[in-house]
């Protein structure tokens, strides 16, 4: 299943940085999460902008593509805590069935250069279709642990009744095991899209140490939005849960 979407995820793993000076770090659920606040580089490249991320009183993340003057800005943050085998799960407010055709947004895990390069050790949720009308909007990836075999992927596209949706992938030593549901939730009610990845190479093909997980929301080549809009959405709430705990 990779056509554009390969490049995109291509794009999206030569990213993440090289551990930038975080200008601002935010508490955000019960974590210490690190802004990005850098020039232009990649994934895109885009230009990235600490005011672009913020808390609202409720305590929900804010992320936004936003033009400031004549420049279109991007968003990221992360998480140093390395976190480790366990479900990730992300409610999100917004409507990512409906982004402009550039944009991009990503939930996932990222390594860091001691873990290894880039292309290997990635575990993505991504809404985008990479610059094309005619791709799917919902993309799960899996980079290898080791560098060499290429990452595998499911592509998917939706339609939300609403602006609320939850988001998440089991991972295990075995296996990374993803669902998209309707509405905000713990189970597995009102499915979008549900995907596991368990190869039989499993120690190859998934990635075995903790990573630091990374939200985003960027201009896929760091074009501007087809449509000239800013783009928002809202993080209601993240959620580990250690694999032992569950």
């Amino acid at each position: 299943m990779k056509t554009a979407f390969a490049l995109g995820c291509a794009l999206s793993a030569a990213l993440a940085f090289a551990q930038p000076a975080a200008a601002k770090t935010l508490r955000f659920s019960g974590y210490d999460w690190e802004v990005r606040n850098q020039g232009s580089s990649g994934p895109g490249p885009n230009i990235w902008d600490e005011n672009n991320v913020w808390l609202d009183a409720q305590g929900r993340l804010h992320l936004k593509i936003a033009k400031r003057g004549s420049q279109w800005t991007a968003a990221e943050l992360y998480l140093p805590q390395r976190l480790g085998f366990g479900r990730y799960q992300f409610k999100l407010i917004g409507r990512p069935d409906r982004f402009d055709p550039n944009v991009v947004l990503g939930l996932f895990n990222y390594p860091t250069p001691d873990v290894g390069p880039d292309g290997s050790n990635e575990i993505d949720i991504e809404f985008s279709r990479w610059g094309s009308p005619a791709n799917p909007m919902g993309n799960y990836t899996v980079y290898p642990a080791r560098p060499g075999p290429a990452p595998t992927s499911y592509t998917f596209d939706f339609a939300l009744g609403g602006d609320y949706s939850t988001h998440r992938f089991d991972w295990s030593a075995a296996a990374v095991e993803y669902q998209s549901l309707h509405g905000f939730q713990d189970g597995d009610r009102y499915p979008i899209a549900h995907w596991r990845f368990n190869p039989v190479d499993a120690a190859q093909r998934v990635p075995q140490q903790p990573l630091p997980v990374h939200l985003n929301l960027w201009l896929f080549q760091g074009k501007p939005p087809a449509d000239g809009k800013e783009v928002e959405v809202v993080i209601q709430e993240f959620k580990f849960v250690p694999a032992a705990a569950r």
